[in-house]
């Protein structure tokens, strides 16, 4: 099973996941939030969302991989899948930056909390997201410009 993080229960992926279902057993989890498309199912190690349907009762799938860009209205759609799934949630794309970034973005929004306390958890977390400014300042304008929307 590879690496992951959880945070407010939901669980991001740290890496490439080799086993779907054995990643939902391992974590208990009731839906998936897939973030990939189907080009992901043609590399090398790559997953599809059919993989995710069979491994779950509950899915979603809103494509977020590169080149897609992280903006507000991703972040809305993003936002409203979690909303209509069941918890525990999984959220996971290739490699856990962006799955990361919504766990944290979601979770700040739901508790209310402020940018800066969720950048500072998220980095003594070590959350993949961290590693990337872009990223970070997607989490930062999420929580400002959907603060109130779940």
């Amino acid at each position: 099973m590879t690496g992951s993080g959880t945070y407010q229960g939901m669980t991001y992926n740290r890496g490439a996941i080799s086993d779907p279902a054995d990643f939902a057993r391992g974590h208990g989890a009731a839906s998936w939030l897939y973030l990939c498309g189907e080009e992901f199912a043609a590399v090398e190690g790559g997953m599809s969302y059919t993989d995710v349907e069979a491994a779950v009762p509950e899915s979603v799938n809103v494509v977020s991989d590169p080149p897609r860009v992280m903006d507000m209205d991703l972040a809305r759609r993003q936002v409203e899948a979690l909303e209509s799934l069941p918890q525990p949630a999984l959220v996971t794309c290739r490699t856990g930056p962006r799955s990361s970034a919504l766990v944290y973005l979601y979770a700040g929004l739901k508790d209310g909390s402020s940018a800066d306390d969720v950048l500072r958890q998220a980095e003594a977390d070590g959350a993949p997201f961290t590693k990337s400014d872009e990223l970070k300042e997607w989490v930062r304008q999420g929580l400002a410009e959907l603060a109130g929307r779940s």
